[in-house]
């Protein structure tokens, strides 16, 4: 057999290998590495480049290595899933580097980050103020896990006195054209209430790339043709009363914020405004 094609042939193989015992290994490994899986993703692709560039050495060499340190890798998988001390040895575990909002310096040393790294990471999260931070935790595959405090947490329908909405994915009934009619029976919706929404906004199903219905029953779709402007659904009165009351409650916390008086006058005038017009939409604006 030709070099070339011995080559060709071994490249094939071990793609289907390392694909299969990927596959064998779980998501996990399609994930954030730790330190463990990293060097042992980096040993078997060394293993396998090995035995395909250098045709003086066997393939089953190369196969019967790979599977050997995969089974090792599936029985250090298993042993973790029984032994906390053992996983956090051999994937590690979290640092805080942040405790009631102070910095903890040794940590930091310990784990090798400067300040620059840490403020990098923070503001992956959005924070721009070291202030804004109540807990930050450096977990094991090297992302930082951060709990704002109080005030500077966004605010939830809980915090508004709102009742809960439990909210579900969005359905995909219309893609490329096509009804989907098991996801379309799942929302309690069928072909008819479908074409009837259309209807109402001329739209015929094969102009369609995908259609959506969400928690509330509402339809939303995006066409082929974006020159055509498709009606934003609308809001539903229960979220505009939540929307309504979140600008209250900012303007109010601007208005505890700010040193000057006249910006505070105005953020309370403002409020208050805003909740007497609540309070005239309120049988309107209610479920």
């Amino acid at each position: 057999m030709p070099d070339w094609l011995d080559i060709a042939v071994r490249v094939i193989l071990f793609i289907i290998i390392l694909f299969l015992l990927t596959k064998l290994s779980g998501k996990k490994q399609l994930s954030e590495l730790s330190f463990f899986e990293y060097v042992s993703g980096i040993t078997i692709g060394s293993i396998a480049a090995e035995v395909i560039i250098n045709t003086d050495n066997r393939v089953w060499h190369g196969i019967i290595g790979i599977c050997v340190f995969a089974l090792f890798i599936y029985l250090v998988e298993i042993a973790s899933l029984h032994s906390k001390k053992f996983r956090d040895y051999v994937e590690g575990s979290g640092t805080v580097i942040i405790k009631d909002g102070k910095v903890l310096e040794d940590n930091m040393k310990k784990e090798k980050y400067t300040t620059d790294e840490l403020l990098q990471l923070l503001r992956g999260k959005d924070i721009f103020d070291l202030s804004e931070v109540e807990y930050a935790v450096l977990e094991a595959k090297g992302s930082l896990s951060v709990l704002p405090k109080k005030d500077f947490r966004p605010i939830t329908r809980k915090d508004l006195g709102l009742p809960s909405v439990n909210e579900k994915e969005p359905y995909t009934v219309i893609m490329d054209g096509e009804i989907l009619d098991e996801a379309l029976t799942t929302t309690g919706k069928n072909r008819a209430w479908l074409q009837a929404e259309l209807d109402t906004q001329n739209i015929t199903i094969e102009n369609v790339f995908l259609g959506q219905i969400d928690t509330y029953g509402t339809l939303s779709i995006d066409l082929f043709d974006d020159k055509i402007q498709v009606p934003t659904p609308q809001e539903r009165p229960p979220l505009m009363l939540a929307h309504l009351k979140k600008c209250q409650a900012d303007l109010e916390l601007f208005a505890l914020a700010t040193k000057s008086e006249s910006a505070k006058n105005m953020y309370a005038k403002n409020a208050k405004k805003l909740d007497e017009s609540m309070q005239k939409l309120l049988p309107f604006l209610k479920d």
